[in-house]
């Protein structure tokens, strides 16, 4: 592929992304997305394929994003000084990851609402280890006795996805009805307590949420 082929790709898979997370892959079709890039259809095709490709590549893409992230947060876990500062890191860095890159939760958003339906095997591929390695490293706290043995950690690691990507996506509502998404500080900041806090009593962490 030559400099400008790559060029030209790349800019068809970031504007892919932002009209998948923002139509969905039902809602968005291949002109589209040439009409955005500035591009024809032929040249899309040519470069990324057809739309059901340009959709898997898009997902990739974002998944190794989300992959990666989620690698060198639960690289500190390990042997932390403060292993329930530690956990509450892990959370922090997939809020501020799916805040930077809202278009990731946006396009499982999606998911979530049969979109893309006969495109079946995402969750299998990139779901379901992600979240088997979430649960896993959590799993030595629980046998030291950090987290409760009661907690389910798979419903609780799946409790913070719904809420950071219902928050990085949709906001929430202030006393007058305005929406405040994650661009605003004070509302991020707040939710950020909200999320600790509610964390730290499910898991049934020692001392105060911070």
């Amino acid at each position: 592929m030559t400099p400008g082929e790559s060029t030209q790709a790349g800019l068809i898979l970031k504007v892919a992304t932002h009209l998948f997370a923002a139509l969905g892959y039902d809602g968005t079709s291949t002109r589209q997305i040439a009409e955005a890039a500035g591009l024809n259809i032929a040249t899309v095709n040519y470069h990324v394929g057809g739309k059901r490709e340009l959709y898997l590549a898009v997902m990739e893409r974002a998944h190794q994003a989300e992959k990666a992230a989620l690698e060198t947060a639960l690289a500190r876990l390990p042997g932390a000084a403060d292993p329930v500062a530690a956990i509450h890191g892990l959370t922090d860095d997939y809020l501020d990851f799916c805040v930077d890159n809202p278009e990731v939760p946006a396009l499982w958003m999606h998911r979530w609402l049969s979109d893309a339906s006969d495109i079946t095997e995402l969750e299998r591929q990139y779901v379901q280890p992600l979240l088997a390695t979430v649960t896993g490293a959590l799993r030595p706290a629980v046998e030291a006795g950090l987290i409760s043995g009661e907690v389910d950690l798979e419903y609780t690691v799946w409790t913070v996805i719904w809420s950071v990507h219902g928050f990085a996506k949709g906001g929430v509502l202030d006393a007058e009805g305005r929406r405040r998404g994650s661009g605003d500080r004070a509302a991020l900041r707040r939710f950020r307590s909200h999320l600790h806090t509610s964390l730290h009593r499910t898991l049934g962490l020692p001392g105060d949420p911070r």
